[in-house]
């Protein structure tokens, strides 16, 4: 089985890097970004099978960067969860609209079911 790419894009380190960690760890090729221009330069430049992407980030948030991936014919379809602080109906139902594959508050999931709801999204 060809190896699963995701891109995170995350500016928390320490969450970053177990969520890099926990990924490589189930198989999958992992590419980093710690804010959301970083994030949407490289999803058009390496074309991941899946997105994991927090919504408040320095220089673009997570939405921006959701609206700007979903303008583009690559991006319109890519699977993307979304992981925040924010249990903000307001933005979730933004971006439930605007076509997410999940959404997850960070204090409420562990690791092991972030990386089962992709795998489940990728039929892994």
């Amino acid at each position: 089985m060809a190896q699963k790419t995701i891109l995170i894009v995350e500016d928390d380190a320490p969450i970053l890097q177990a969520l890099v960690d926990k990924f490589t760890n189930e198989g999958f090729s992992v590419i980093e970004a710690s804010d959301g221009e970083e994030g949407l330069m490289k999803a058009k430049d390496e074309k991941p099978e899946v997105i994991l992407l927090d919504i408040v980030m320095p220089k673009m948030d997570g939405i921006t960067m959701l609206k700007e991936l979903r303008g583009s014919d690559w991006g319109k379809d890519i699977p993307v969860f979304l992981l925040t602080n924010l249990s903000d109906m307001d933005k979730i139902s933004e971006s439930v609209q605007i076509g997410i594959s999940g959404y997850m508050i960070k204090s409420d999931w562990k690791l092991e079911d972030v990386v089962k709801k992709v795998k489940e999204k990728l039929d892994l």
